[in-house]
């Protein structure tokens, strides 16, 4: 998934990206809070992590014209105020979470996966599609309850893909999805990393049609071997 962090310290906010570009997640950093609004005007992206103390253009202001221009995207708060009276003015703005300064790789990493799960709109990190068991925590995934062995961007391809089952997406929605701005993939790389991944998927119930000129589909199949 794409994730957008906005961030002015430079080192924490690199450290953000890297340990979420080392999940699968195509990632950018940005940190000044004018050029966020900006480019998020012509860009979309799965979830937003936004530093309140930022340059240009604070962060509770950034998130009071993104709701006021109607963007749903979810947005993750770091902040270092534990009042309640702030919380609940970040939580009115339309904040989705926050998290207090100093935190844990390990409970950001658990928000995160809880905000992108909620806009998929699954209950739970665990979900079942026929015989694959897709496991968000764990990064695994299970065909007749056999391991399936994807590396991470096989692992967040497929994660697009069962978030949008039955839906048409191109190639240029799956690459914004799938790699930062700063990445440059060549063109038949999408259709490299979807014939890896329908080849592993292989005796699943996941199946992902081409569409030629459209994109591509995926579909929940009924397998013979599905209890």
């Amino acid at each position: 998934m794409r994730i957008l962090v906005i961030e002015d310290t430079i080192l924490l906010g690199e450290a953000i990206a890297d340990r979420l570009q080392k999940l699968g997640h195509g990632t950018d950093l940005i940190g000044n809070g004018r050029q966020a609004a900006d480019w998020l005007r012509h860009q979309q992206v799965d979830l937003i992590i936004l530093d309140l103390n930022l340059p240009g253009l604070n962060g509770d202001a950034l998130l009071a014209e993104l709701r006021q221009r109607r963007n749903v995207t979810p947005v993750l708060v770091l902040t270092a105020r534990n009042g309640i009276d702030d919380r609940i003015k970040l939580l009115d703005l339309g904040a989705d979470d926050y998290l207090a300064k100093p935190f844990d790789f390990g409970e950001l990493e658990a928000r995160v996966r809880a905000l992108l799960r909620r806009q998929q709109g699954y209950a739970s990190d665990i979900s079942k599609h026929g015989n694959l068991v897709f496991n968000r925590t764990a990064k695994t995934v299970t065909i007749n309850g056999e391991p399936c062995t994807l590396v991470n961007r096989e692992f967040r391809l497929l994660e697009i893909f069962l978030g949008a089952l039955e839906r048409v997406m191109s190639k240029e929605e799956i690459t914004d999805k799938l790699f930062n701005a700063d990445e440059t993939p060549s063109s038949n790389t999408i259709e490299l990393y979807v014939a890896r991944l329908r080849k592993k998927l292989a005796g699943s119930s996941v199946h992902i049609q081409t569409l030629r000129g459209l994109g591509y589909v995926a579909h929940v199949q009924p397998s013979e071997n599905t209890p």
